[in-house]
C-alpha cells in the first residue's frame, strides 16, 4: 500500500511538471523565433563593397568642400567613419590589399604576398589571379585566364554564399582583374574586369561561366565605352582646385604625343598611340564605366531583390592609374575624386530605388595609399629620393662574389625581397641563417635602406608593433622571402613622376574606412582599426561564419 501511494504520488508529480516543461520549450522555441526575427531585420537585403584603388585617408578631408551631399559626404556624415585605419602589413598593393579586405586576414595567412611574386615552387614569377586552367569569356585574348586559385582561404563573400546554401548572389567587378576576382572569392557567381585595347569589353573567365550573361553581352554591345572617348576636361573650374598644385610641373607623367601633362587632355587625338579603349583606364571615366556598370549588374543580377542577402563588390582603379601617372599633389588626382563622388552619388541612387534606401548596406576603404611625389618633397626640403637600383645590384654583386665566391646564392628578388638558393648555400656548407644575417648586414650599408630583416627573424619573433609588426604581417613562411628590405621613408624604386606605394610607411598605410546604410551607427572613432577587421564586422552584422582564416576583430562601435 505504502509503495502504491509513492508511485501515485512520483505520477502525479511527473504528470503537473509536464505541461510546465511543455510551456517552456514553447516559451523557448518563441523567444528563438523572435530572435531570428529580429536577425532577419538587421540583415541588409545587399552589401556593396567599395575599394577605391590608392586612396589615402585625407583626400576625403582634403577634397571635402569639392564634394556633393550625396557621395563621399552621404557616407561620413550618415554612417561611420574610422579615421585611424591602417593597413597591418606590406606590401601594400593592390592584389594583397583587395584580398585583405575580404578575407579578413593578411598575406601571412591568405598566401597574396604581391601583385607579382617569385614562386619558389614553380622556381618562376607568378601573378596573383593568372591561371591557366581557365580561359577567357568575353574577349578571344588571353585576358580572362584568370582565377582565385592563389588565395587560400575564404572571404567574406563565401561564407555568405555558403551561410546560405549558395542561394546568396556575389558579383564582382573592377577595371583590374585581380580587383574583381579576389574580392569575389572562390564561390562569387560572376566577377568581371575590363578589357581596353580595341575592344573595350567587360570580360570574364571560364572559372565562372563558360559565356557572358545576356545583360553583360548587350552592355558591351551598346557600345557604352565610346562615349567616353572625349576630352578629359575639369568637371569645375580649374582655378578652383586650390587643394592642388600647379597644373603644368615637371612631376607628372605624359601620354605618348604630349608635351606637357595639362588640361584638356585630349583623348581622341592620343587614342591610337595609348592603347585605344586602354586609355580610358588612366582618366577618371574608366571610374565612370565602372559606375555604369555596377548599376548594369544590380538590375541584370536583380540583387537584393528578397530577404537573403546579396553582395556587390566593386572596386573603383582609375584612381591608381591616375595617381601614378600624375602623383598625388595634381590637378588630375584631385578632378579624378571629384568625378568619383558624383559616380558614387549615381550608384547610390540607383541602390535606393532598386534596393530600398534602408535595405542595403555600404563599405568604402582602399586597397593602400600613395606617397607624394619624392622629387616634389626634395624641392620642399623634405628628406625623400629614388632608390638607384642599378647602383645597389652592382655593389651587391660584388659582395657575393668577394665573401661566396658566386652570384648563384640570390635567385631572385621580388617586393623588396631576396629569394636565396638554399641548394647552393646548402652545397658551400653554409648555414641559411648565417647567409641571412651576412646579407642583411651588408644591405643595411646601403644608402637608401632604412631596415633589413632575415626570414629567420620572422619565425623566431613574434613582432607586436612597428615596421617589424608590419612585415610579419606580410609574411607568408611558404611563400616570402629570406631577406626583406625596407626603404628609408619619402624613398621609393619609381619614376622620378608621378606617385607609387607599397611600403609599410604610414602613407601607403593610412586609408579610409567607412560604414553606412542598414545596422550601422552614425559616428566616427579616431581609435586605430585595422584592415582585416572589415570582413569580420561585415560577417557579425550579417550574423555568418567569419571568413576561415580571419585574423581581424569587427568593430562594435560600428553596429547597432
Amino acid at each position: 500500500m505504502h509503495n502504491r501511494s509513492l508511485s501515485l504520488l512520483f505520477l502525479a508529480i511527473f504528470l503537473s511538471c509536464v505541461p510546465l516543461e511543455i510551456a517552456a520549450q514553447r516559451k523557448s522555441k518563441n523567444v528563438k523565433k523572435i530572435e531570428n526575427t529580429d536577425h532577419l531585420k538587421v540583415s541588409p537585403k545587399l552589401v556593396v563593397g567599395i575599394v577605391v584603388d590608392q586612396m589615402r585617408y585625407d583626400y576625403l578631408t582634403r577634397f571635402w568642400n569639392h564634394f556633393e551631399d550625396d557621395g563621399f559626404k552621404r557616407l561620413v556624415n550618415d554612417g561611420y567613419n574610422c579615421k585611424n585605419n591602417h593597413f597591418n602589413y606590406a606590401p601594400t598593393s593592390t592584389g594583397p590589399g583587395h584580398t585583405s579586405v575580404y578575407t579578413g586576414t593578411t598575406p601571412s595567412t591568405h598566401g597574396v604576398i604581391g601583385n607579382n611574386w617569385y614562386d619558389k615552387e614553380t622556381d618562376k614569377e607568378v601573378y596573383c589571379a593568372s591561371d591557366e586552367t581557365y580561359n577567357s569569356v568575353g574577349t578571344m585574348t588571353d585576358a580572362g585566364k584568370m582565377s582565385p586559385h592563389r588565395m587560400m582561404v575564404t572571404t567574406v563573400t563565401d561564407q555568405l554564399r555558403l551561410h546560405y546554401q549558395m542561394r546568396s548572389k556575389t558579383i564582382a567587378i573592377a577595371l583590374k582583374d585581380r580587383g574583381a576576382v579576389l574580392p569575389g572569392g572562390h564561390t562569387a557567381n560572376a566577377a568581371y574586369w575590363f578589357y581596353g585595347g580595341n575592344e573595350g569589353n567587360w570580360i570574364t573567365s571560364t572559372f565562372y561561366m563558360n559565356e557572358l550573361p545576356k545583360w553583360v553581352s548587350d552592355f558591351n554591345a551598346s557600345d557604352a565605352a565610346e562615349k567616353y572617348k572625349r576630352p578629359w576636361t575639369t568637371l569645375k573650374d580649374i582655378n578652383t582646385y586650390l587643394e592642388s598644385g600647379f597644373d603644368n610641373n615637371k612631376y607628372e607623367g605624359l601620354f605618348v604625343g604630349q608635351d606637357t601633362p595639362t588640361f584638356p587632355h585630349d583623348l581622341p587625338g592620343l587614342w591610337n598611340n595609348n592603347g585605344n579603349y586602354e586609355l580610358i583606364k588612366a582618366t577618371p571615366y574608366g571610374n565612370s564605366i565602372t559606375a555604369d556598370f555596377a548599376i548594369a549588374a544590380l538590375h541584370g543580377e536583380n540583387l537584393g531583390s528578397d530577404t537573403i542577402t546579396d553582395f556587390l563588390a566593386v572596386s573603383f582603379s582609375s584612381t591608381d592609374y591616375v595617381g601614378h601617372k600624375y602623383g598625388v599633389n595634381s590637378k588630375e588626382v584631385q578632378d579624378t575624386y571629384v568625378r568619383l563622388d558624383r559616380d558614387l552619388a549615381r550608384l547610390f541612387k540607383a541602390l535606393d530605388k532598386k534596393v530600398g534606401e534602408k535595405e542595403y548596406t555600404v563599405f568604402l576603404t582602399a586597397d593602400h595609399g600613395a606617397i607624394h611625389v619624392p622629387a616634389y618633397l626634395k624641392d620642399q626640403k623634405i628628406p625623400a629620393g629614388y632608390m638607384e637600383g642599378g647602383e645597389l645590384a652592382t655593389k651587391f654583386k660584388e659582395f657575393l662574389e668577394y665573401k661566396y665566391g658566386t652570384i648563384d646564392l640570390v635567385k631572385s628578388n621580388s617586393n623588396y625581397q631576396l629569394f636565396l638558393d638554399h641548394d647552393v648555400i646548402n652545397n658551400l656548407d653554409l648555414r641559411i641563417g648565417d647567409v641571412q644575417r651576412e646579407l642583411a648586414q651588408e644591405l643595411l650599408n646601403y644608402r637608401d635602406i632604412e631596415r633589413v630583416y632575415t626570414a629567420e627573424q620572422m619565425w623566431q619573433n613574434e613582432y607586436t608593433e612597428g615596421i617589424p609588426y608590419i612585415l610579419q604581417q606580410g609574411f607568408n613562411q611558404k611563400r616570402s622571402g629570406d631577406i626583406l628590405m625596407v626603404l628609408k621613408p619619402g624613398t621609393i624604386s619609381y619614376s622620378v613622376t608621378g606617385s607609387s606605394h607599397g611600403s609599410p610607411q604610414i602613407y601607403d598605410t593610412h586609408v579610409p574606412l567607412l560604414f553606412y546604410g542598414k545596422g550601422i551607427r552614425k559616428g566616427s572613432t579616431t581609435e586605430r582599426t585595422e584592415i582585416p577587421d572589415i570582413a569580420p564586422t561585415i560577417s557579425a552584422l550579417l550574423g555568418i561564419a567569419f571568413p576561415n582564416g580571419s585574423t581581424g576583430t569587427p568593430i562594435s562601435q560600428v553596429l547597432k
